[in-house]
């Protein structure tokens, strides 16, 4: 079990903060693998003087250190020292749906307190999620009004793995294509449970673009109401991924025992293309004082 707790020096450590959050999370160390970091990155939205933010950066540490916080048990670092985090952000950040984050309490809070809206407020939230997501995480103790965060970082995460995680080749292997499907992970809700949240649901998502669309609506009502499996969802999905790529496998086959034909394709576009750049280019170039 890994726990992941961010401090954010926003400014001096009160009582208030040790019995309701550090005295927890210090005594958590003789329970399993603990992360702590300084999260100078997260107090940018709050904290403008770069003098102030170092001060309450080795504040805050100095203090956790003191009041029991063991380097020899756990991993205690500051954000900033890990770039990694930022690549993570931009990673996760480039799928993640603006509709989501314009959703943010904490956002929406602070700008109607009259907070002035900028991207660092706007993304707390993905940071946030990399900032879990980075190290494997199993578990964060925060409180109540940082439960939408972590409800969001289960939504990056889910977008981020359908994206990049989860792929079906159009023209894989039939069976390696069907063993994929079928272990593609479900929650533990059993078929006569209703899913009200059925829409949600990756196979139901995937059926919508490769299944008539009767069909999907029907699987997908059938598993909002439950009844429906999900091993039986998954082998539907697979027979209409199948078959809705079945032309194109045809053509495919035809198409590798002609690489000439390929080649000759791929020539004739390349200077169809070149002759519309080539006047573009040449614009530039022109414009620039090269020509």
């Amino acid at each position: 079990m890994r726990t992941l707790t961010g401090i954010t020096p926003s400014g001096t450590l009160h009582v208030g903060n040790y019995f309701g959050a550090m005295r927890p999370a210090i005594e958590a160390q003789a329970k399993g693998d603990c992360y702590y970091f300084i999260a100078d990155y997260h107090s940018m939205t709050s904290v403008t003087d770069p003098r102030e933010r170092l001060a309450n950066t080795r504040g805050n540490a100095v203090d956790w250190l003191a009041c029991g916080l063991d380097p020899a048990r756990s991993v205690f670092w500051r954000q900033s020292d890990v770039p990694e985090v930022c690549e993570l952000t931009w990673l996760i950040g480039s799928l993640t749906p603006m509709g989501l984050l314009e959703r943010a309490h904490s956002y929406k809070d602070k700008t109607a307190k009259g907070i002035s809206a900028n991207f660092g407020l706007f993304a707390y939230p993905v940071l946030m999620a990399a900032d879990i997501l980075l190290y494997d995480t199993n578990a964060v103790p925060v409180g109540q009004d940082q439960r939408q965060h972590l409800e969001m970082t289960r939504d990056i995460a889910v977008k981020f793995n359908q994206t990049y995680g989860n792929t079906l080749e159009i023209f894989g292997d039939e069976k390696a294509l069907r063993k994929k499907v079928m272990s593609i992970v479900m929650d533990s809700r059993t078929p006569a449970e209703p899913k009200p949240d059925a829409e949600r649901n990756i196979c139901i998502q995937l059926l919508k673009l490769v299944a008539p669309t009767a069909v999907a609506a029907d699987l997908e009502a059938r598993l909002r109401a439950g009844g429906l499996g999900y091993g039986d969802l998954k082998k539907a999905l697979f027979e209409h991924f199948w078959a809705f790529f079945a032309d194109a496998r045809e053509r495919r086959v035809k198409l590798l025992e002609d690489p000439g034909y390929v080649d000759q394709v791929l020539k004739e576009g390349a200077e169809r293309a070149r002759s519309v750049a080539s006047v573009v280019i040449r614009r530039a170039r022109r414009a620039a004082g090269l020509e």
